[in-house]
C-alpha cells in the first residue's frame, strides 16, 4: 500500500487525506499543533454553498447565511446578491467533522509535529500547511507575496444576511454577522487602517494571507495545495472553495502530479487575471467615479461573475 504524507492538518489537508484514505491509500496527517487547535487559525470560513458539494456540512455548523454584501466606497455604495449564498461556518465545529471522516476512514494524525525536513519513509508528500509553507521552503521554491490581515469580534448578537466591505486604497475592512456575535477585520498592507475603519478595537496579532497565484512543486512525488499554493481569490484573499476545487484535482489524477498542475493552471490561470483585473476596476471606479457601478448586482462571489444589474 502506497504511503501518503500530508502536512498540515487545515482544512484542505483534513479534505485530501479524508479522500485519499478512502480511496486505499495509508495516509498520515502531520501539524505542529495540538489537536484542539485546528480551529484557531484566523480564518472567516464565510464560503458559498458550493462547499457542500465536497464536504457533509450539517446545519449545526452553520452560524449564518448571508446573502447580500454591501461594499462601501469612499462615496456611495453598491450591494452585491451572493448567487449562490454563503455560510458563516463555526471552525471548530467543521473541524471536528473532517476529523471524524479522517478517522473512520483510517488516517493517522501526528499532532504536535513540526516538519523541518522532507519526511522519509513515504512515497507521496503533500504540502497542505499555509501560507508560510515550510514545505515550500525546503524545495526552494519563490514564495508568493503576502498581505497582512487582522481579525476580531464584537460580542454581539446579529443574526442579518448581510455582510459589509469597506475599500480604501491599500485593502479592505469586513464585517460579518455570524449570528452570536459580528466578525470584523481587515485584508491589505496594513492592519492600523482596518481599525481606523471600524472603530478604536483591538485586533488578536496580525496573520499573513496569500496574494493570488500558483506556485508548483518541482519534484514528481511531492504536490502542494491549499494556501501552500498560493490559490486565493484576488478580490478577498479567500480561498477555501478555490482550493476545494484544485484539491479534487490533486485526487482526481494522484498520484500524476503533472497532470494535476496541468488542470490547475488550465482552470485558474484566467478566473486569477480576471479577478485581479476587475477587482482594481472596481477600485478605481469605486473610488472616483461610483456613480457608474451598478447599486445592485446578482453576483457570483467564487468566480466573479455579474449575472444581473439593477440601477
Amino acid at each position: 500500500m502506497k504511503k501518503v504524507a500530508v502536512i498540515g492538518g487545515g482544512v484542505i489537508g483534513q479534505y485530501i487525506s479524508w479522500k485519499l484514505s478512502e480511496a486505499g491509500y495509508s495516509v498520515s496527517v502531520f501539524d505542529y499543533r495540538k489537536k484542539e487547535c485546528l480551529k484557531d487559525k484566523a480564518c472567516s470560513v464565510l464560503v458559498s454553498e458550493r462547499i457542500k458539494d465536497f464536504i457533509p456540512i450539517a446545519d449545526d455548523i452553520i452560524e449564518n447565511t448571508i446573502e447580500y454584501c454591501d461594499i462601501h466606497f469612499s462615496k456611495g455604495k453598491t450591494t452585491l446578491q451572493f448567487n449562490p449564498p454563503h455560510l458563516a461556518l463555526n471552525k471548530e465545529k467543521l473541524m471536528n467533522l473532517l476529523l471524524e471522516l479522517n478517522e473512520k476512514s483510517g488516517t493517522k494524525f501526528f499532532f504536535e509535529t513540526r516538519i523541518k525536513c522532507i519526511p522519509k519513509g513515504f512515497d507521496y508528500i503533500i504540502g497542505c500547511d499555509g501560507a508560510d509553507s515550510t514545505i515550500r521552503k525546503l524545495l526552494k521554491l519563490k514564495d508568493p507575496k503576502l498581505k497582512l490581515g487582522a481579525q476580531w469580534f464584537l460580542n454581539q448578537e446579529d443574526k442579518s444576511r448581510t455582510t459589509e466591505t469597506f475599500l480604501r486604497k491599500d485593502g479592505f475592512a469586513w464585517r460579518i454577522p455570524r449570528g452570536n456575535n459580528i466578525e470584523c477585520g481587515f485584508f491589505g498592507e496594513s492592519t492600523e487602517r482596518g481599525k481606523d475603519m471600524l472603530g478604536a478595537l483591538i485586533p488578536v496579532p496580525g496573520f499573513p494571507l496569500i496574494d493570488a497565484g500558483l506556485i508548483f512543486s518541482n519534484e514528481d512525488n511531492i504536490a502542494l495545495c491549499g494556501d501552500a499554493m498560493g490559490l486565493t481569490k484576488p478580490w478577498s484573499g479567500g480561498g477555501i472553495i478555490w482550493n476545494l476545487y484544485a484539491a479534487d484535482m490533486l485526487i482526481s489524477n494522484f498520484p500524476n502530479f503533472k497532470q494535476y498542475k496541468k488542470e490547475v493552471i488550465h482552470f485558474f490561470w484566467w478566473k486569477i487575471l480576471k479577478g485581479k483585473i476587475l477587482n482594481g476596476l472596481v477600485n478605481f471606479f469605486g473610488r472616483y467615479f461610483p456613480y457608474i457601478i451598478p447599486k445592485k448586482i446578482k453576483y457570483d462571489n467564487d468566480f466573479s461573475v455579474a449575472f444581473t444589474s439593477k440601477k
